[in-house]
């Protein structure tokens, strides 16, 4: 186990005199995506210098969610922290150690932005949750908040269904209740967490990891963000138009069920497909295709057998129309 006493953890709250939302706002929950926590310090720098205002509300920053990976310019520390993001009453690992300082921290606030990058090249999306619901998987009821606020980060993709996407394969792969309470559990991350306390969040990934553009990315959809939601003297800004909007629903997860099982190319995220296009072969031969037109999502050449090896999207005709 990694020993907590290398690091600490730090969050920088400013409060306005007026009433308002309780916002969150979050760099480098993986260690190696460094566009949020150099857009929040340079937000911070405004705050600091007198140039911005937090009027109403109250925002609080923390520029490195993971300092164990930051440090070590990777991913993870131990474990992917974006998942089984709980509280853990027995820590065993240096994320759970980050859950059991984060997880109160998210349950305080009302939003939560969560600023990510990727590893390919391509360009920014938000990750939204779902529609209001009383379902057990993940009830909610701000979607029509939720989504207007992310038409107004200042991107143009939106993707949503990833929990109730990733928990069919869940349940299509489990071999009891209980093991698919359990992996069911590894589907939650920090903005999965803050929907469970009542909130709403969106994930932004901003770009490629290096896209000098990524950190300009971060700062806009955290200037929208305090705009828009009121903590700052400024107009709600403009939402983008529908007709230059890409919506996409998760629709179904593949596994991969053999190491063997191979892509015909390297497909990245967001790759277009069509119908029956061939997308890989299992490892006794059998041709894998689409079985529906749309985009390709977090394709994983490297996957190990009996875990996610693509996910499938369709268009989402309606999305924040809902």
């Amino acid at each position: 186990m990694t020993s907590a006493r290398q690091f600490q953890f730090k969050s920088i709250n400013y409060t306005g005199l007026q009433t308002g939302p309780r916002v969150i706002i979050m760099g480098a929950t993986h260690g190696n995506e460094v566009c949020g926590t150099k857009a929040i310090q340079r937000v911070m720098e405004e705050i600091d210098s007198g140039k911005l205002h937090i009027a109403a509300g109250s925002v609080t920053f923390v520029p490195i969610v993971n300092p164990l990976a930051y440090a070590q310019n990777t991913r993870n520390g131990d474990r992917n922290l974006n998942r089984d993001l709980f509280p853990k009453e027995r820590p065993l690992d240096f994320e759970d150690q980050v859950a059991n300082w984060l997880c109160p921290l998210l349950g305080q606030h009302d939003v939560l932005l969560d600023l990510h990058s990727f590893a390919a090249t391509g360009e920014p999306f938000v990750m939204v949750g779902p529609l209001d619901n009383d379902g057990t998987l993940q009830p909610f009821r701000h979607a029509a908040k939720e989504r207007a606020w992310a038409r107004r980060l200042g991107v143009r993709r939106f993707v949503d269904g990833w929990l109730a996407t990733y928990g069919d394969g869940v349940q299509r792969r489990s071999r009891s209740a209980d093991e698919l309470e359990t992996v069911l559990r590894y589907g939650v991350g920090t903005t999965e967490y803050m929907r469970s306390t009542g909130g709403y969040a969106l994930t932004l990934e901003c770009g490629q990891h290096d896209d000098p553009a990524a950190p300009d990315v971060a700062y806009r959809a955290i200037m929208n963000t305090l705009a828009h939601l009121g903590l700052i003297a400024a107009p709600d800004p403009q939402p983008v138009a529908f007709e230059e909007m890409e919506a996409l629903s998760m629709v179904v997860v593949h596994d991969k069920l053999h190491a063997d099982d191979a892509f015909v190319r390297p497909w990245k995220s967001f790759d277009p497909v069509s119908e029956g296009e061939l997308l890989g072969h299992r490892a006794d031969g059998t041709p894998v295709v689409a079985e529906f037109g749309g985009r390709i999502l977090f394709p994983a050449a490297n996957a190990a057998a009996n875990t996610e090896w693509y996910y499938l999207t369709r268009p989402n005709a309606t999305f924040g129309r809902e």
